[in-house]
């Protein structure tokens, strides 16, 4: 026991409070308050104090120890309590939190709140029992379910990811893998093989949304989804896989890949989210793209303490569960978390996971160089505007008849040169030409990322101002980026930018 219930002062001195109940003697009232404390937090019922906090004393023979023991067993389900002598002859009763609730005497569900032990309402029973595990949304019959709804696809499509062969009626298999029982199909099986399960179960969809920054306001792209478990965890990763650049370098003929975000965290935080969601809450599975993060979030309180996460694994829905087991989205049970954090360390992304009525998942973005992006691709607009300026005026020079006056090949150089500068910006920000010698000088990047300038304007063979112009031009459309300096720098091209 704690010290403060050791100390029969101190408890005198609290009161009663959410853990704490004086009792003058034992009555049938007992069995409330020991039902209360286990559907709780768990308490100290202290028999012989009045509710004044007069210490009265009891006698606490065996008999009325037994009698209190029996009380406790023939609760529903029973509870143990200890027991246990204090001065001035006061007995006090421990009550654990109960792991197996909610628990009920003869009089009904009792919850302890503050100070009282309050009877239970329907509606407070059942959530404490969904909360608890004993009553699951996934293993519940869909009582209105069609079968003309039942997506014959679906089911094919399971069946091949799960290495299932289809050699049994259909009804057989669906029995095997328990989602047909004499009742019904259950939601499991709605959430898995109807053609769409929204007209069954209200908290089906997923719905992704990519935002322009991180205030959630201005919104690039939004999809609400509602394919089915597996349809739904297909389409969520390949949205943010579209939309999550990859750096790629050159290493010794090898190619590497580094992504803003790691693919194996946040497919696995996707499932996680899809397999976990509390359904009987009606609401959608919210996927997010930030500027700087990504956000998973699903509906549903952490099944046990916070601090057991990541040790310890209890699937809210374990039929949904166990049938994405059976393929290779689910790996091995209570690995996931880890996989999510070794893949995040790996990568170099922070990350986060909050707890409350909900459960969420950020990843922080590598990429913590917006700022120097901003220079470079400023310091690389100067090379461009520096290296046209040296290759017009050597033309210029090398054009320029003998005779012209110094002073006159200098003001036309200067007025040229701003002209054509001037012109050559104009042209960059326009759309990418998708001919083949842009194709040819990203595939050359690709091979290479720290070719330079001279070396693409030979292998393309253009001079090195058209070069410069098609660099500029796929930089503003966003298809490659430059890191690094003139000498050491590389380039990057953005997946799913390629043209």
């Amino acid at each position: 026991m704690d010290e403060e219930y050791i100390q029969l002062d101190k408890v005198l001195e609290l009161g009663e409070g959410q853990f704490i109940e004086f009792k003058e003697s034992m009555d049938k009232a007992l069995a409330k308050e020991i039902v209360a404390f286990a559907n709780a937090s768990g308490g100290r019922i202290f028999l012989g104090i009045t509710d004044a906090g007069v210490v009265k004393g009891i006698e606490a023979g065996n008999k009325l120890k037994s009698q209190i023991q029996d009380m406790a067993y023939n609760c529903d389900p029973s509870i143990i309590v200890k027991l246990c002598n204090r001065d001035n002859n006061v007995l006090v009763i421990a009550v654990e939190e109960g792991k197996n609730k909610p628990y009920s005497c003869s009089s009904g569900f009792f919850m302890r709140m503050g100070a009282n032990s309050q009877k239970m309402r329907r509606n407070e029973i059942l959530s404490l029992a969904i909360k608890s595990g004993k009553v699951r949304f996934d293993e519940q019959i869909c009582s209105n379910f069609k079968w003309s709804d039942f997506d014959e696809d679906k089911f094919k499509y399971y069946l091949k990811l799960a290495g299932i062969s289809y050699n049994m009626t259909r009804d057989d298999i669906l029995r095997n893998l328990r989602v047909l029982t004499d009742e019904g199909f259950t939601n499991a099986g709605a959430l898995y093989f109807a053609k769409e399960p929204f007209k069954y179960v209200i908290s089906s969809k997923v719905r992704c949304v990519h935002f322009r920054d991180d205030n959630r306001v201005d919104i690039l792209d939004k999809k609400v989804v509602d394919k089915g478990i597996i349809g739904n965890i297909e389409f969520a990763v390949e949205y943010l896989r579209d939309r999550i650049p990859v750096r790629y370098e050159i290493k010794r003929l090898m190619r590497d890949e580094y992504p803003e975000y790691p693919f194996e965290a946040y497919r696995e935080a996707i499932v996680n989210a899809i397999i976990h969601f509390d359904y009987f809450l009606g609401d959608a599975i919210a996927i997010e793209k930030h500027k700087s993060s990504l956000i998973i979030c699903n509906k549903g309180e952490l099944l046990f303490p916070e601090s057991d996460f990541g040790k310890r694994s209890e699937a809210r829905n374990r039929l949904l569960a166990d049938l994405l087991s059976r393929t290779d989205f689910m790996e091995k049970a209570g690995t996931g978390i880890k996989r999510v954090t070794d893949a995040c360390k790996d990568n170099g992304n922070g990350f986060k996971y909050n707890f409350s009525d909900a459960f969420s998942f950020t990843i922080d973005s590598n990429n913590n160089s917006d700022d120097e992006i901003t220079v470079l691709k400023a310091e690389l607009e100067n090379e461009l505007e520096s290296d046209l300026k040296a290759d017009l005026k050597a033309d210029l020079k090398a054009e320029q008849p003998r005779h012209v006056p110094k002073d006159v090949t200098k003001d036309v150089t200067k007025d040229v040169t701003k002209d054509v500068t001037k012109d050559v910006t104009k042209d960059v920000t326009k759309d990418v030409t998708k001919d083949e010698r842009v194709l040819r000088i990203i595939e050359e990047i690709k091979a290479d990322s720290r070719i330079t300038v001279d070396n693409l304007a030979e292998k393309s063979n253009v001079n090195r101002r058209t070069v410069l112009r098609d660099l500029g031009k796929l930089q503003d459309e966003g298809v490659i980026k430059r890191f690094g300096g003139r000498k050491n720098g590389h380039w990057w091209i953005v997946k799913g930018k390629e043209i």
